[in-house]
């Protein structure tokens, strides 16, 4: 259940000089968190403040680790909050949607008027899902939907992420676990779900292929088909500049337990500021809304063959599409 939330928060000069510094998104992350949660294990001013610094957020994080005793900071099960999830979009995501990554909406009459929905976007970038924070910002705004994305597990329990975001808060903000059973689940609470049909295969798949659709996972056939809801295709165009040049390190990726292990001429960037783990670079992230379809009505069954034929046509049609947006 939602709780009371105090007044809306207040950016200071602080707060501004963090927006438009990238080591300082990670900073207006926890500060906007902890002005609406308590986050006893959380970070401190003066650690912020090393954050700003080459190198300096390794002595914050030993700072960190120090204060709370030697130990990481404690999970938290958190509820899905949409208060707080419309405060932080509308505090902090929008602005860097709208005037950083400029996104846009294109076709938008043809999103129907409610939900449920399966929407199924391209993923690509190989950093923080900004592809999908923008889409599920305008889709809110030109609808006023509430909207879950299906989430990665390391959102929500890697103990690496445990020391950038704050405990909980992916649940809070209405994630859902990529997991076959909370997807059901959210399919069948009649939700309105962000979905990357490509899963880890479209974000980690780095800049040669980066015009090139992954195989679709053909699971969000079968649950469309099962509880007859619409799938909304969506083609986002600009997503591939998030990190460009980027190649995926698979294997150390699977050591460190991680969906990709970006390198790229920025990697030297990213380790003298960790915190900007959280930045992308700037691009112009368009959203092209497809016709809503209705998998049940050209297949009555659910077996695995006939949905992965479906999102084998479904991958194809949109590939068209990215085929004659990069040729242009």
């Amino acid at each position: 259940m939602a709780t009371a939330l105090p007044p809306p928060y207040r950016f200071t000069w602080f707060d501004w000089f963090c927006l438009w510094y990238p080591p300082g998104w990670l900073i207006l992350f926890n500060r906007h968190w902890q002005h609406y949660k308590p986050d006893p294990d959380g970070w401190f001013w003066l650690e912020y403040g090393l954050f700003l610094v080459p190198g300096g957020f390794y002595l914050a994080l030993a700072l960190r680790w120090l204060r709370l005793g030697g130990r990481s900071p404690r999970p938290f099960a958190r509820a899905y909050d949409p208060d707080y999830q419309l405060a932080f979009r509308q505090e902090v995501l929008t602005p860097i949607v709208h005037c950083y990554f400029r996104a846009t909406l294109h076709n938008s009459e043809q999103l129907p008027e409610k939900g449920p929905l399966i929407v199924a976007m391209n993923h690509a970038g190989m950093c923080f899902p900004w592809d999908f924070v923008g889409l599920g910002i305008l889709l809110s705004q030109k609808k006023q939907w509430v909207i879950q994305p299906l989430a990665h597990t390391m959102f929500f329990d890697h103990p690496w992420l445990a020391w950038w975001l704050p405990a909980g808060w992916m649940q809070a903000m209405g994630g859902v676990r990529a997991e076959s059973r909370a997807f059901e689940q959210a399919i069948a609470d009649r939700a309105i779900l962000l979905y990357a049909p490509e899963g880890v295969r479209g974000i980690s798949k780095g800049w040669r292929q980066r015009y090139q659709l992954a195989v679709f996972d053909p699971s969000f056939i079968r649950l469309s088909i099962r509880y007859r809801v619409p799938i909304v295709p969506v083609l986002c165009w600009g997503n591939e500049h998030l990190h460009p040049l980027a190649v995926n390190l698979s294997a150390i990726a699977r050591w460190l337990g991680l969906p990709m292990f970006p390198v790229s001429p920025l990697t030297l960037v990213f380790i003298l500021f960790p915190s900007m783990g959280l930045w992308a670079m700037r691009t112009r992230l368009r959203y092209y809304i497809q016709s809503p379809w209705q998998p049940w009505v050209d297949n009555a069954g659910t077996s695995h063959r006939l949905a992965y034929q479906q999102a084998e046509s479904l991958r194809s049609c949109l590939q068209s599409l990215l085929n004659q947006l990069s040729d242009d």
